[in-house]
């Protein structure tokens, strides 16, 4: 009896967990986050949807799923973090389509590339095709925007794990009045030697280690190893700077996830008065 009941245990255990990665792979998240700043007015706001490594993944059929979240959302921009695609990618129809679609709900749309932009050997044509359906390329420029009564710059740097940073370059010429949020594919960028005058970095690459367990978070991350500090949500870096990873929507190598979730951010960004 004793035999029965621990392998009906086992069993359940190993069924709870074949769910639970399912659901985590296969579904995502609308993860909320809001950050604060003496930078904009009192009680003005501004909000980012933040899309990350989407690695080619569907949610829903022609991804439905995906495309009704973003426009429930809301957000005053759309700013995707890199790794769209695979390195290995071909055949960029299916990503395009869900671009444009994108692009339909919300113009201002704000790319940066990733690692595996970079190491795919059709890199110029999917970017030239990112261009020609009104994504705004942002890889070491900067940009500002307002809405409202709020405004801020948007930087961007290009992928630093594969050499295409110029940190110089992204933040040239900006008013550093303004509340700036830096797109960096790559959380690394922020161990360069070099200052990143922005108030929020926004990073995925990651993919939040995509299988984590209790206490112990992420059990691998790439360019951080084993054990990774810097694997998803918020850190505070400086007592006015903090830089946020998204977890991102796919996976890469090992096609699953556990006990974290599929997921976008949207990021609000609020104006307070002065301590």
């Amino acid at each position: 009896m004793k035999k029965l009941f621990a392998a009906l245990t086992f069993i359940t255990i190993l069924f709870a967990c074949f769910m639970k990665i399912r659901d985590d792979t296969n579904d995502f998240k609308l993860e909320k986050v809001t950050f604060k700043s003496t930078k904009l007015p009192a009680r003005s706001q501004f909000s980012l949807l933040q899309i990350s490594d989407v690695h080619n993944c569907v949610f829903g059929t022609n991804n439905e799923q995906l495309i009704s979240t973003v426009q429930h959302a809301n957000a005053d921009v759309i700013v995707l973090t890199g790794d769209l695609i695979d390195k290995t990618t071909m055949r960029f129809d299916a990503i395009f389509s869900l671009v444009e679609r994108l692009t339909a709900i919300n113009q201002h749309f704000y790319f940066v590339c990733g690692n595996h932009e970079w190491e795919n050997g059709l890199t110029a044509q999917f970017l030239n095709g990112l261009s020609e359906r009104g994504v705004n390329m942002l890889n070491n420029q900067n940009a500002c925007i307002s809405r409202g009564n709020a405004t801020i710059t948007l930087a961007g740097v290009d992928d630093s794990a594969t050499e295409h940073d110029n940190i110089s370059e992204a933040f040239r010429n900006m008013n550093s009045e303004n509340y700036t949020v830096l797109l960096s594919h790559a959380p690394g960028i922020i161990k360069q030697d070099v200052p990143l005058p922005a108030d929020l970095i926004l990073s995925g690459h990651t993919h939040g280690g995509q299988i984590r367990f209790p206490l112990v978070g992420a059990l691998i991350a790439p360019g951080q190893g084993y054990f990774p500090k810097y694997d998803k949500g918020t850190f505070q870096l400086g007592p006015d700077q903090n830089l946020y990873i998204d977890s991102g929507l796919g996976t890469t190598r090992l096609p699953v996830r556990f006990l974290n979730k599929s997921q976008i951010s949207l990021i609000r960004i609020i104006g307070e008065t002065h301590r």
